[in-house]
Formats: C-alpha cells, sequence, structure tokens
C-alpha cells in the first residue's frame, strides 16, 4: 500500500512538471511548421498524432473519461461523443477561420479536466446534493471546446486553399491515431492496477490529483492571458516605434521602390519582379505584427518546365535581406494568409529591377490606346 502511494507520488510529480512545461507553450513550433512547409497530407497526419500525444490537458480529459469504464462498449460510446465533438468544431473552425484566444480556450479545457475527475468521484451527489449532469452530453460538449482548441493550432499552420478540406481531414486523423495510442496504454495501465487491493485508494488519489491539476493549470492560462491582453494594451496606446522592433534598414530614405501589397483573409499572392543575371538587390517586407507564411524565390526567364529556386520561406511577419540573383527571370514572394482578417505587407526594394506590375500596367495602357486609333 505504502509503496503503491510513493509510486503514486512520483507520476504525479512527473506529470506536473510536464503540464507545466507545457502551460505556455501554446501553438506549433517552428520546426512543426517547416515540416508542414515542406510535405504533403502525410505531415498533416504526423503533426496532429504529435500534437495530440503532447497535450497534456487533452489526454488528462480522456483519462478521466475511461477510468471507470470496464466496457468495450462503454469505452468506444463516450470516446466517439468526444471524437466527434472535437471533429465538428476543428472541421468547422479551420474552415469559416474562427479563432479564439489560445489562453483562454485552453483554460476551458483545463476546468473540464477539474469536471470530469470530480464527476468521477461523485462530486455533484456528495457535495452539491445534485443529480450529475448527462455525462455523455457533458462529454460531447467538452469535446466541441477541444476542437476549438485543436483548429486554433491547426491555423498557426499553412494551410493550402486548394486542399484545405484535406489539409484538416489529414490533422484529424492524426490526432485519432495520437489518441488512439494514448487511449491503449492509459487502458493497460488501469486494467492493471484494477486488480490491486489499492485501486479504490489510487482512484481517489489519482482523480484529486486531476482536479488540483486541472485548476493549477486553469490558474496559468488565466495568467497568461493577462499577461498577452496587457501586452495588447499596451501596444494599443503606444507609438509603433516604441513597441516595434525593425532593422535599422526599415527608417532608410533611399529604397527604390515603397510598395503596399493587401493579402486578403484566407487568400494569397505573389509579387515579382525581373532582374538580369548577377544583379544584387536589397529587400525588406513587414506586416503590422502578423505572421504570414511566404515563399521567397526566383524562376528563370523563358523556362516551361515549371521550375523554381527558392531561396527563404518560413512564416514571419517582417523579413529583409540581399539577394545576388542566379539567373535572368523573375524574382519575388509569394505570401499566405490563414487569418480571418485582411494583412497589408509595406515592401522596400533597392536594386536594378523591373516591376512586373508596373510593366502590366504600361502594357494595358499601350494597348487600350492603340484601340482608340
Amino acid at each position: 500500500m505504502l509503496s503503491t502511494l510513493k509510486e503514486s507520488r512520483w507520476l504525479i510529480v512527473i506529470f506536473t512538471l510536464l503540464m507545466a512545461s507545457q502551460a505556455f507553450g501554446h501553438g506549433m513550433s517552428e520546426a512543426e511548421k517547416q515540416i508542414i512547409i515542406e510535405g504533403g497530407n502525410l505531415r498533416y497526419i504526423w503533426i496532429g498524432a504529435t500534437h495530440m500525444l503532447s497535450g497534456y490537458d487533452h489526454l488528462a480529459f480522456i483519462f478521466g473519461i475511461i477510468f471507470f469504464l470496464t466496457r468495450f462498449k462503454d469505452i468506444v460510446k463516450y470516446i466517439t461523443a468526444f471524437t466527434l465533438g472535437h471533429s465538428i468544431t476543428l472541421i468547422y473552425a479551420t474552415f469559416t477561420a474562427l479563432q479564439v484566444n489560445y489562453f483562454l480556450i485552453d483554460a476551458v479545457i483545463a476546468l473540464s479536466v477539474c469536471y470530469i475527475a470530480f464527476a468521477n468521484l461523485n462530486g455533484f451527489e456528495k457535495y452539491l446534493n445534485v443529480k450529475a449532469p448527462n455525462m455523455m452530453a457533458m462529454i460531447f460538449g467538452l469535446g466541441l471546446i477541444h476542437g476549438l482548441g485543436l483548429s486554433t493550432r491547426l491555423q498557426q499552420l499553412p494551410l493550402s486553399e486548394d486542399s484545405l478540406l484535406m489539409n484538416i481531414i489529414s490533422f484529424n486523423v492524426g490526432i485519432e491515431l495520437g489518441q488512439v495510442s494514448a487511449l491503449a496504454v492509459m487502458l493497460l495501465l488501469i486494467a492493471a492496477f484494477r486488480e490491486s487491493h489499492a485501486f479504490k485508494s489510487f482512484t481517489k488519489a489519482a482523480n484529486s490529483f486531476l482536479i488540483v491539476a486541472g485548476g493549477y493549470l486553469f490558474l496559468m492560462q488565466m495568467h497568461g492571458y493577462e499577461h498577452v491582453a496587457n501586452a495588447e494594451e499596451f501596444v494599443s496606446k503606444a507609438e509603433p516605434a516604441q513597441v516595434t522592433q525593425k532593422p535599422e534598414a526599415t527608417n532608410r530614405a533611399d529604397w527604390n521602390d515603397v510598395i503596399t501589397i493587401t493579402i486578403p483573409p484566407r487568400g494569397e499572392k505573389e509579387y515579382k519582379l525581373l532582374f538580369a543575371k548577377d544583379t544584387t538587390f536589397e529587400y525588406l517586407w513587414e506586416t503590422n505584427g502578423v505572421k504570414l507564411f511566404y515563399d521567397f524565390h526566383g524562376e528563370p526567364k523563358g523556362d516551361k518546365t515549371g521550375y523554381f529556386k527558392s531561396f527563404k520561406k518560413n512564416t514571419e511577419s517582417i523579413s529583409s535581406g540581399t539577394l545576388t540573383t542566379l539567373f535572368e527571370g523573375t524574382h519575388g514572394w509569394y505570401w499566405k494568409n490563414n487569418t480571418s482578417s485582411a494583412v497589408d505587407i509595406v515592401l522596400k526594394i533597392k536594386g536594378d529591377y523591373q516591376r512586373l506590375d508596373l510593366m502590366k500596367k504600361q502594357m494595358n495602357s499601350n494597348k487600350q490606346h492603340d484601340s482608340i486609333f
């Protein structure tokens, strides 16, 4: 009995450290973003699976769901309700670009962990003297909330407008694979422990811990939300120069062109310049702080094969540099806006080049002039 409690304490310490490490780990890492940028739907499956397996709040909720379930039929029933719930909001929110503050949504998810553990301890009847809400309905409803959190993560990736549905489905397949893997391990551990005479004590200790851990995570998320909210309030009141760190090149007066480009919500645009070979030029572009996926690349003049050379791609709100062209042809940027609002880009360029947008305008003007006569 004593050794079992000691082992439980060690598990609690480890789980606490894992949850604390994830409390402010919102969004995808740059490494994950780069993996998605380079690959197809298999990459989305992989990211979905790894994201679920590292999502300790989601896993804690699943652990609470299956804690007392012994029949396979019941396990399938409740997990299906949770899966349907988070799948619906994941698909809907991503399609409609619906975004919720990630600190707030994770705070609610933390409370869902508290709820499921409190229900496992018969807290409604024992402490509140009320009948517990229908568990199936609550799991489905809380699944909807978990889906918003998953969608928030997915929308931080460069999604393809043409393959958006497949991107979402692939990510969700990965989520389910990760969920099934974690569920299998949980069921084996609980089944092995259920035979122990200490299972009753373990039940009380584990679910009490889930309530404390969920509450702790809730407070951390609310602290993070307050920190972000205060930062946004400061930004809105301050002068841009006081809150935006910009390269020295931003304030130069010798740029050849300063161009404003608007990327529509969930839209994409390219901007190209024509260069001779071995031409060196400088550039700087920035948004008002919104991060966009971009690909800085070039295409040789006269190429009919679709070849292009990518020089730099990432997800950022500002980028600058110098490039010496390897070939004669067009060079420029492709931007993808995954947010629900239009984003303005200010592009500054210095060098020997021709602007394709001005060349097209001139050609259209000449055609109209010729048509008069």
